[in-house]
């Protein structure tokens, strides 16, 4: 629900930001256009309408570059494992309810899609059935269908996940050729977008809970939930999000991007 100012009441968005990047160092304040990276993806956010924007950080530089652009940030611990410890503490340090909802935006996506971050929102705002929601698009071509750095999802009748993988699913038995298929099933299967809700409740559960097997195998955490039970809603964008940043060459073309704007 949107309020009169035209903030939308239901949800914080907390953004984790931290120096130790081995492929790009310093990856939060990296300038894009004038502005540190991390502004970037706050203002970005904001425009989703959240009641509130919160960067939480593992550096005092990064503090210190959000409050001087006007971005709300929090100096959390340097030793967290995961994004998602990372929040839990910020949680607590904001003195969220349990039944916040959070939606967790990486700081390495500037180009993030405001209207993206709200679909997540309310996608847990009105499933109260789950403990979080998250997004996907159809894929569109076969190299990113059968690409193990492309992550799949495969949804239930009203939109829960029933599985996230690396490997090319729905299997599409009597399409595939030698593990590779000539074209894509139909319906299109689904990459998931990394763009998370959570109940600010669970969040603070998340990382105290056993990891998965399943989440050790394929490197990924959000199994972790389905393991224990819980559900994921899951809204399908219509749109591919725009790139993040992982190396220098990922920074070069945003930066463009930027640019030509």
């Amino acid at each position: 629900m949107t309020g009169a100012d035209g903030t939308h009441g239901g949800f914080v968005v907390l953004i984790p930001a931290r120096m130790g990047s081995s492929r790009l160092p310093d990856k939060p304040l990296a300038d894009i256009a004038g502005l540190p990276m991390v502004v970037r993806v706050a203002q970005q956010a904001a425009l989703s309408g959240a009641r509130q924007v919160v960067v939480a950080a593992d550096d005092a530089r990064i503090v210190a570059a959000c409050e001087s652009h006007g971005i709300a940030a929090l100096l959390t611990s340097a030793d967290h494992p995961s994004g998602s410890d990372r929040l839990a503490e910020a949680c607590d340090l904001l003195g969220l309810d349990d039944g916040t909802v959070v939606v967790n935006v990486q700081g390495d996506e500037p180009l993030i899609d405001p209207a993206l971050v709200r679909a997540v929102a309310d996608e847990l705002l009105r499933r109260s059935d789950c403990a979080m929601s998250t997004a996907a698009h159809a894929i569109a071509s076969t190299a990113d269908f059968v690409n193990p750095n492309v992550v799949k999802v495969v949804l239930d009748r009203v939109g829960t996940a029933l599985y996230f993988s690396r490997a090319p699913i729905a299997w599409w038995r009597d399409g595939m050729a030698d593990g590779a298929p000539a074209s894509l099933p139909s319906p299109a299967p689904l990459r998931h977008i990394g763009v998370y809700g959570y109940r600010a409740g669970f969040l603070r559960q998340f990382p105290a809970l056993e990891p998965a097997p399943l989440e050790r195998t394929e490197s990924l955490e959000q199994l972790r939930t389905l393991w224990h039970g819980e559900r994921i809603a899951v809204h399908v964008s219509e749109h591919a999000p725009g790139p993040g940043v992982d190396t220098p060459a990922d920074l070069e073309r945003v930066r463009a991007l930027f640019v030509s704007v």
